[in-house]
């Protein structure tokens, strides 16, 4: 996968000036110990340097995950602020016995959402979140959860291509190849619950924009197509009922 060594520039000078133009003071992530994260955790810090919060935000969080967090707190002089929000969370799920698997995950993500607003809107500054391409088309991101943000840095580049640029900006080995996670249950994977690689997936999609052939099985191109319908309403406004119609 090739991309401009000069993306990480654009995207530094993007969030530079959508900060000012909001007349924000700063930027607020939301620091997961994954890939995407990590990536855009360290170029918000060359946008905006000591204006960059990380919030850590564990919620029945595996130490290992911790631990890749604090590896790139430390690696890049992050600075960095932890609220557990287990506690919160139980409290919700005891109120409503019986939760399934998906809602429990969705609470989780809004939560987090919740609480990186609370902190921004308090201090002016800016959410700035870590979804890519590849979940935006196919809609693998929690509506008002990691979708409730005001900044994607991410948001037109493919997984394949923030793993080239993780590498270029020196993100630790063990984050950039470790099977990608939102950590939403025990052993849990991005890919597993999907059902289709990052790599096709992102073959499909970068093949639809180039009206190409992308060389995946018609049943994994369709399954991409039935997520994105299905998830079409995740990427648009609320729909309004209008009097006129």
């Amino acid at each position: 996968m090739h991309i401009s060594t000069k993306i990480e520039d654009r995207i530094i000078s993007w969030l530079k000036k959508e900060t000012v133009k909001a007349g924000a003071r700063g930027i607020v992530v939301g620091l997961s110990g994954g890939l995407d994260s990590a990536v855009a955790s360290v170029l918000a810090k060359r946008a905006v340097g000591k204006n960059l919060l990380c919030l850590i935000l564990p919620c029945h969080t595996d130490a290992k995950e911790l631990a890749d967090v604090w590896r790139v707190v430390k690696k890049f002089s992050l600075r960095a602020k932890v609220y557990d929000l287990t506690r919160l969370f139980d409290i919700f799920i005891d109120m409503v016995p019986g939760i399934s698997r998906i809602p429990r995950a969705n609470l989780k993500a809004r939560l987090r959402m919740c609480f990186l607003y609370l902190y921004a809107n308090q201090f002016h500054y800016l959410v700035c979140g870590t979804g890519n391409k590849s979940e935006l088309i196919a809609g693998y991101f929690t509506k008002y959860g990691d979708g409730g943000v005001d900044l994607l840095p991410l948001g037109d580049l493919l997984k394949t291509e923030i793993r080239v640029i993780a590498r270029r900006i020196g993100i630790p080995n063990r984050i950039i190849n470790k099977a990608p996670s939102a950590g939403l249950w025990p052993g849990q994977t991005d890919e597993k619950e999907m059902g289709i690689s990052y790599q096709e997936l992102d073959k499909i999609i970068a093949a639809w924009e180039q009206k190409k052939n992308p060389g995946v099985p018609s049943q994994k191109v369709n399954k991409v197509k039935r997520m994105f319908e299905k998830t079409r309403h995740k990427r648009e406004p609320a729909k309004i009922f209008r009097k006129g119609q």
